[in-house]
């Protein structure tokens, strides 16, 4: 009777080193320290960015809602729509029993979520660092670590083949991308900015003024940029706004315009960044 006494406390100690072993912490960026005892099955993600490094990663199965926003890829459509930080739609995502949920670093919503006894992951998406970490904390998420560099070795490739497409009269050119009008810009520090430095372009935006500044309109008609990038709303009567006619893009109606999809492509800070340097590509290969 004693051996077996011993026998069971061997496999109560066996059992539960193993559940220790499967438990996994990770810190946010916002600084949360988060503990699952195991793998989560189930995902909410409330950012299109990190969706698609979810899917990229090779967690699209376990994606049981996304915000409204998130449309890529097609796969996605049948998922659950849980409005955005705004207007999140609480009550879907808790009937959804997520075993976390992924979005931005702040919002009122994902306070309430973590009060109501949620796992929130909050992470930043600003810079090309940040879009790699995503990567790597989502790996991890899902049980496969070694992914993330995979996937992030074959965006780099990819940016590479971009980089050596660029026509060269474009190489070394100053850019002006505007985000969301202000204007606001996309600098060097944004992961936007990296792909146009990969793409052998010049921000005229310096990284010490913050990825995306809302800036000065002087400041843009005083930098000159040869190229103007942002969607066609944002592009629409540039010569009409002061001193802009002067601006060597404008008047020689240097603009590549993203909309729709290409303008998801270029805003996201995902695993589709490669996919994003191919399109502007595209555009200056087109202008004269």
């Amino acid at each position: 009777m004693q051996w077996l006494c011993r026998l069971l406390l061997l496999a109560v100690l066996v059992a539960s080193g193993s559940t220790t072993a499967q438990a996994l912490q990770l810190q946010d960026d916002s600084g949360r320290q988060l503990v699952f005892e195991r793998l989560p099955q189930r995902w909410v993600v409330l950012l299109p960015s990190l969706t698609e490094s979810a899917w990229a990663v090779g967690a699209g199965s376990k994606l049981v809602g996304v915000d409204r926003w998130s449309n890529w890829p097609p796969q996605l459509a049948a998922l659950p729509r849980l409005g955005g930080l705004e207007d999140l739609q609480i009550e879907s995502v808790l009937a959804l029993k997520p075993d976390v949920v992924l979005a931005s670093t702040s919002g009122r919503a994902l306070d309430r979520l973590e009060q109501l006894g949620l796992k929130v992951l909050r992470l930043r998406s600003e810079t090309v660092d940040d879009v790699q970490r995503s990567l790597t904390l989502l790996a991890q998420l899902h049980g496969q670590p070694a992914v993330a560099a995979q996937v992030w070795a074959g965006v780099q490739q990819q940016l590479a083949q971009q980089a050596a497409r660029l026509p060269a009269r474009w190489r070394g050119a100053r850019v002006y991308v505007e985000i969301g009008g202000g204007p606001y810009a996309a600098g060097e520090a944004s992961f936007i900015g990296a792909t146009l430095q990969r793409l052998g372009l010049r921000n005229i935006v310096p990284a010490k003024l913050g990825p995306f500044p809302k800036l000065n309109p002087e400041f843009i008609v005083q930098a000159q940029p040869q190229l103007i990038i942002g969607s066609p709303v944002e592009l629409a009567g540039l010569a009409q706004r002061p001193g802009w006619a002067s601006i060597p893009a404008v008047r020689q109606q240097a603009l590549c315009r993203f909309a729709g999809a290409d303008n998801d492509l270029l805003v996201r800070p995902g695993p589709r960044l490669a996919e994003a340097a191919a399109k502007l590509v595209d555009c200056l290969e087109r202008l004269p």
